[in-house]
This record gives C-alpha cells, structure tokens and sequence, in this order.
C-alpha cells in the first residue's frame, strides 16, 4: 500500500502506476440529512429535539450507536465485492469542535471516523476525507446544517480560522495513514464574489502542507462544485491537489419534466454539462476528480404503477453518465451508499420497524415535498402558485434569480 498523489490529469501510487478510484459517499453518516435518515430540518435541529424528547444522556447513546450501526464490516465486505475501491466520508465540524467552545478539540470526533477508515482498509478501500459543513454555513442549502440560507461562512473570517484551525489537527492525526486516498477540505462552497473561496483554498493548502506533505488535497469548485471560472492561475500554487465537480444532471430529478430516452440530444445535453464543469481544468492540464452524482429514485409507496417506468429512465441517466467517465478514466464517488429508498445503492426495508414507524410522517413530507433534495412539488403547486406570481409581478426579472441560483443546467 502507498499513498496517492496526483500526477498530470491522473491519480498515481507511488509507483507511478494510475489509479482510478470509484466508490461512493457515506452521507447521511457523521453528517446527517434530512432525505437520507427521514428526519426534516438539519442535523442540529434533530439532534436538540431528540435530547429534549429522551434526555441528553440517551440521545448521545441513541446517536452514538447510529453512527456505529450505520457502517459497519459488513457493509465494507459488501462494498468491495461490488469492485469499488473508495469511500467519500462527509463529516460535519461539529464533531470536532462545539460552537460555545471553538478551537477545543473533541477527540471524540475520531471515534467513528478511525473505526471505518480502519474497516475499509481491512477491505481495501481508500478513503477521502470530506468536511461536509463549516461554521456558518459554507453554502446556502440544508447541508451545511446552519439552519439558513445565507453562507456566512464567506462573511466572517473567525469561521474561516477555525477551520483553518480544524484541518490541522485532522492532518497531525491523519498525515501517515495511506489508506486515506486525500483530503476534501470544504464541501461544495457557495461564495457570491468568487474569490474568497480561491482566498481560503490558498490558507487551508498551505495550513495542511505545513504538517502533511504526503495526502492529495481536492478541491471543490465554487456554486456546488460547479464552477472553476474564477479560479485563474491558483492552481500554480496548490502542489498534489486535484479538483472536483459535481456532476448532477437535471434528467434524473422529478423537477425535470422531459423524459429521458438517452437520444443522440440528451446524451450530448448531458455531456456538455459534464464538460463545462470540468472545461477549467482540461485547460490546464489538469486531475478532475468527480465528488458527486447520480439520480435519485421513485418509491412504490409514493408513486406506484409508474415507479418501475420513472426508474427505468433514471438508469439510463445513470448509465449514459458512467459510459461518458469510463471514456475518459475518470476517478468518481456516487451520492451516495446508504439510505431510506431514494438515492442510495443500498437502503432500509419499507418493513423495518424504523420505516414502519415513520411511515405516516414520511408519507407527508413526501405530499408536502419538505425536503429540498429531489422534490416532487406535484401536491402543493397550487398552493405556492399564487405566491410565485405575486413575486414575478413585483419584483423585476434581473432580481429574481439571486445568486447561487441556477446551478443543475
């Protein structure tokens, strides 16, 4: 085993051979969401409310053996018989560090991330490390678990210290580890002037390089890992560092209308997406990494008869995407590995006491289309109607569509 480092446009090992890494992200996990797990709102808001309901004392027991449950040797054995080789590993900061008690590092954060980087290298699988939410929110969606929709992260330099402060201590406890493939220091920023986050990737490079000189660092690009536009010569300065897009395609959403039958149009369509997130980095020579993709899929429970037709258009999505990245070698990590029936390769029975319980309630945040990710606003359009043309009256077109929006063309 050696560690990965980037060479040209390819990961490389030590030996200089190429490796290309396919694998998936463990979200849900060390950071939670909504659509994965079945709770609404962010992971801090559930986790306030579960100990006001139970008790702090079992709430931390109730979590800590989610986290221990979630991944286990099983579902690396699993993983790996499929012919994957890497595990994105989202984490949330809150781990590490409190709020009330910034830059006091909480060494129970390594608790479950040591357990399962451990497991996957028993099964011989990489791992990167992705720090999937920052104080303040490094972007405007649910993700970020800050509760809003403002990325205060980019507005306030102490929340940019104290990750600052957070990578370190990661790459002290991480730097000799080569099972772990790299690291992904900040998931899918949204900063509306474009250059703080070029600003923040040169401290946090040069921060993890003053320990570790050894791991691949990958980088984001800006608006949801969608855009290098504003990236310039940066790269000049970032040695070992590979750049990752998400390459969401609006065919494998319920908000696109179109059906996807991989005609010779979608399939350009699709292409051209992909190659415009990419485009900076082709430039320039060079490694793309692909952080996230894939669609999300219909539930019998929720659209019935037309489930299996739904399903059969968003595997076509799928596959025409994985045709375009084994054409070009192209290193990838799917979103994601586990869930409760909507996006994950793998997901919890209908049966299960846990989705027998949450039946009813799932069932309306379904009809409601509560949770942002891949809603289906079918039952509630008539409500917000009037509501959307009040504002397209009012408000003059060149205000209406406020940065990040759009992002998945």
């Amino acid at each position: 085993m050696s560690f990965l480092k980037v060479s040209g446009t390819k990961l490389v090992d030590e030996a200089g051979h190429e490796v290309i890494l396919r694998g998936a992200g463990l979200g849900g996990w060390m950071n939670m969401e909504n659509f994965i797990s079945g709770y609404p709102g962010c992971e801090f808001q559930i986790r306030e409310a579960l100990a006001e309901a139970i008790g702090t004392e079992k709430s931390e027991f109730f979590f800590d053996k989610f986290l221990e449950y979630f991944f286990t040797d099983v579902d690396a054995e699993f993983f790996k018989s499929l012919g994957l080789n890497c595990i994105r590993l989202p984490f949330n900061y809150r781990h590490f560090e409190d709020d009330m008690n910034p830059r006091v590092l909480k060494e129970s954060g390594f608790k479950h991330l040591d357990r399962v980087i451990s497991i996957c290298a028993k099964h011989g699988i990489y791992t990167i490390l992705d720090l999937h939410t920052a104080p303040g929110g490094q972007n405007t969606d649910w993700h970020s678990d800050h509760g809003g929709h403002i990325a205060n992260f980019w507005n306030h330099k102490d929340f940019q210290d104290r990750i600052i402060w957070l990578w370190t201590e990661l790459a002290k406890h991480y730097k000799d580890n080569k099972w772990i493939a790299g690291y992904n220091p900040l998931n899918e920023p949204t900063d509306a002037k474009h250059t703080r986050v070029v600003a923040f990737y040169d401290r946090v490079h040069a921060a993890i390089r003053a320990i570790d000189v050894k791991h691949a660092i990958f980088f984001d690009g800006n608006t949801f890992a969608s855009d290098f536009s504003h990236f310039g010569d940066s790269h000049k300065k970032w040695d070992n560092t590979a750049y990752s897009i998400h390459d969401y395609s609006m065919f494998g959403f319920p908000s696109f209308s179109e059906e996807y039958v991989s005609s010779d149009e979608q399939r350009k369509r699709l292409k051209r997406s992909y190659e415009k997130k990419r485009e900076w980095m082709d430039q320039r020579g060079l490694c793309v990494w692909n952080g996230e993709w894939g669609p999300v899929y219909a539930r019998k429970q929720f659209e019935g008869e037309v489930t299996d037709q739904i399903n059969a258009q968003r595997y076509k999505v799928l596959k025409d995407q994985l045709d375009i990245y084994n054409k070009d070698r192209l290193s990838w990590s799917i979103w994601l590995y586990k869930d409760i029936g909507f996006q994950g390769m793998v997901y919890v029975s209908t049966s299960t006491p846990y989705m027998q319980l949450f039946s009813k309630f799932l069932d309306k945040k379904h009809r409601l289309a509560v949770d942002a990710w891949g809603a289906d606003d079918t039952h509630v359009k008539d409500v917000y109607q009037p509501l959307t043309d009040h504002i397209l009256e009012e408000i003059p077109e060149k205000f209406r569509h406020i940065y990040p929006h759009p992002v998945w063309k």
